[in-house]
């Protein structure tokens, strides 16, 4: 199934918001007051010469600390490289800033895999003897970040997005093994915690001999003893088995063999069914 990388890195950000900004932009986070904090409705661009609309990932409204002066901060997940796409942002803002009239903190997060080139974060128009327009946003680039660099950070932000960082082959189950530990020591509520081990687990899903490296890590961690490392691992677990689920139905099985084949509950295979129904 194709990933919403959209839905998933909104999700993350707007439940995260001030732990993002802390993590990626310290410039900023400490003129914020966190009490003025407005996500702002869903809007959307159209684009009359492509006949495309655009749905703008995220715009918050802020104050800054001790002013009664507010900006915007317009946040987009890009996950694939657009040509132009540093043009594309300067119209987003043209027509964000026509409507609001407040000043625009533009920020972007690339997290494609490829290419490993750094994207352009600047739109100019400029004249022999006028530099009419520079426009730059604030690029966050994953694949040119070292998961590294985050392992002592204490923010759920970068539990998660390790996960989509610069990663070499043979070190995928330690990365997943090291978000885990992270995670493990946030002491986050139980809905927050399925969602930061929800997104980790979509960006690294292991094969077979990474899941033995996996648990051969996690173990010499000392992280199977922890109750919360269960919780996470069994709701791995069951994320897989409904996928295998959904799999099944697809194929055309019934519902009573896919329970067997499963263990899920009569009542969660027919829920998936019916909500694969409802998708068709």
């Amino acid at each position: 199934m194709a990933i919403n990388h959209d839905r998933l890195f909104k999700e993350l950000i707007s439940t995260f918001f001030i732990e993002f900004i802390e993590l990626f932009l310290t410039e900023i986070a400490s003129d914020i007051d966190k009490n003025s904090i407005q996500f702002l409705p869903e809007e959307v661009l159209t684009d009359v010469t492509a006949g495309e609309k655009k749905v703008i990932d995220l715009l918050v409204k802020v104050k800054y600390k001790q002013l009664e002066t507010f900006f915007l901060i317009h946040i987009e997940a890009q996950s694939y490289s657009q040509q132009d796409f540093a043009k594309r942002m300067f119209q987003y803002f043209a027509r964000l800033y026509e409507k609001y009239n407040l000043p625009i903190y533009p920020v972007v997060i690339f997290s494609f895999d490829e290419p490993l080139r750094p994207e352009p974060k600047i739109h100019s128009v400029t004249f022999p003897n006028l530099e009419v327009l520079k426009f730059e946003f604030a690029a966050i680039q994953l694949n040119r970040i070292s998961w590294r660099d985050y392992l002592t950070q204490q923010n759920p932000v970068a539990a998660a997005l390790m996960s989509k960082m610069s990663i070499k082959p043979q070190e995928r189950p330690q990365v997943k093994a090291e978000c885990l530990r992270l995670l493990t020591t946030l002491r986050l509520d139980p809905a927050r915690m399925q969602l930061i081990s929800g997104f980790v687990d979509t960006y690294l899903t292991l094969n077979e001999a990474e899941e033995r490296t996996f648990l051969q890590t996690i173990t010499t961690m000392g992280l199977d003893q922890r109750e919360e490392y269960m919780e996470i691992t069994t709701s791995w677990e069951r994320k897989a088995l409904e996928q295998v689920a959904l799999n099944s139905l697809r194929e055309g099985l019934s519902v009573e063999m896919v329970v067997k084949i499963t263990g899920l509950t009569v009542e969660r295979v027919q829920q998936l069914q019916a909500e694969l129904q409802a998708g068709n």
